[in-house]
């Protein structure tokens, strides 16, 4: 190993099959890092000596190493600490979700488990969340997917872990959600909007969704809608430029009625259009729980 070597940061991600690892890496790819996906562990010190050699040219580097590397994957805890003795700088990022978010993923993508390929696959859940007990002790940074979009991980990602770039425009989630399925997670800023007219109890509205006209007339009757919509975007107004000026990348703003169907809905929509017109913020719609993993850029 020589003092003329090259690498300067070693990024080491692992963690739940269907914790969204794969799009993580494509952050690191996307800053210039050397990436490596479904790397066996016992190949990341050898790995780490060639970049550590004098006239690599990494300098920076990102390995996936999980299940899918069989029997190579035991290693893993070992070469983490023999990574830590040679005094080889490094970061260990774990991903994980909750139970549910998993298996939701898993019957979207219908992909089979790789400790269950035949069987439940909670039980190939709850089988790797055990064998990986050792990996996530030994993590530097923690990351729970759950509730997270694709977008929203990717941003999560180099917010907390890529060093600041140039300022640039922030992105703004606008997330629905519904009390009853419990608080959102990461939000930054939430509204409570049940005090607005409720269309569940209409039969004629109560399958639709705040994507409807006929919910949006219906929310907005008495006008309070609108009375809500006066208080709340200046406050937004100033709110925004602020988190700017703070240098945050990523803010969700979470706007919660019972359900998470109608009347969030439809606000969240509405304030996503706004700011998505001002062209200022990057702007997205996520909607929770109308259905499961909606979103709606």
């Amino acid at each position: 190993m020589s003092d003329g070597s090259a690498l300067t940061d070693l990024v080491i991600v692992s963690g739940l099959s269907g914790a969204g690892k794969s799009s993580a890496m494509q952050v690191f790819e996307d800053a210039g890092y050397f990436c490596v996906d479904n790397l066996p562990a016992e190949m990341i010190r050898s790995l780490a000596d060639l970049f550590l050699h004098e006239g690599s040219k990494v300098e920076r580097a990102c390995v996936v190493s999980d299940l899918r590397g069989g029997e190579f994957f035991d290693a893993l805890a070992s070469v983490l600490d023999a990574l830590g003795t040679a005094g080889i700088a490094h970061r260990v990022v774990y991903l994980s979700a909750d139970e549910q978010t998993l298996l939701t993923r898993y019957k979207e993508t219908r992909r089979r488990h790789p400790l269950a390929p035949h069987g439940s696959v909670v039980d190939g859940i709850r089988a790797e969340q055990r064998m990986l007990d050792p990996i996530r002790d030994r993590a530097d940074v923690f990351i729970d997917t759950s509730g997270l979009s694709a977008a929203m991980l990717r941003r999560k990602v180099a917010d907390e872990l890529l060093a600041p770039a140039a300022p640039g425009k922030l992105a703004v989630t606008f997330q629905s959600f519904g009390h009853k399925h419990g608080p959102p997670r990461d939000a930054d800023l939430a509204f409570d909007v049940r005090f607005l007219p409720n269309p569940h109890y209409e039969p004629g509205l109560r399958p639709l969704t705040g994507f409807d006209s006929r919910i949006v007339e219906y929310v907005a009757r008495d006008g309070r809608l609108e009375e809500l919509y006066s208080h709340l975007l200046p406050l937004l107004d100033y709110l925004l430029p602020q988190y700017v000026a703070e240098g945050k990348a990523h803010l969700v703003v979470a706007i919660g009625c019972t359900g998470g169907r109608h009347r969030s809905v439809a606000i969240a929509e509405r304030l996503a259009a706004h700011y998505a017109g001002q062209g200022a913020y990057f702007v997205e719609a996520a909607h929770r729980d109308v259905e499961r993993g909606s979103v709606r850029p």
